[in-house]
């Protein structure tokens, strides 16, 4: 399944939580409801996955992780949040540099309308 394959499923899944919750929850429960929408279809869903960080051959310890990895490909950074700042998207691209992961869906819940709260982010693609 490429990774677009990948995202079109996550956006459904997104549509669903949303449809179901609305929004003002916190960030787990979307996370496990995009969780469980997913499985639903049969994909490896991965939650708070640890994201190593490396330095100079040295691991640190310093406790990142993503909210979910989707067939081990697709990032999804989940917010719920008044508004997105510059620097949510920024986190994005960095978990998929530092994943060496090509695509992530940044999505943020506390919204009225989230078909215009969900980005694509790209990584060498």
């Amino acid at each position: 399944m490429t990774e677009n394959d990948i995202s079109y499923k996550i956006r459904s899944a997104i549509f669903q939580a949303f449809n179901h919750f609305g929004p003002g929850l916190l960030e787990s429960v979307y996370e496990a409801a995009l969780a469980h929408y997913l499985s639903n279809e049969g994909m490896k869903v991965e939650r708070q996955k640890p994201l190593p960080v490396w330095i100079d051959e040295e691991k640190l310890d310093v406790g990142y992780r993503i909210d979910l990895l989707v067939e081990g490909k697709v990032v999804v950074e989940i917010k719920s949040v008044e508004f997105l700042s510059k620097v949510h998207h920024m986190q994005l691209l960095t978990y998929l540099k530092l994943a060496d992961l090509r695509l992530g869906i940044l999505v943020n819940f506390n919204t009225e309308n989230v078909a215009n709260s969900i980005y694509r982010k790209v990584n060498k693609l």
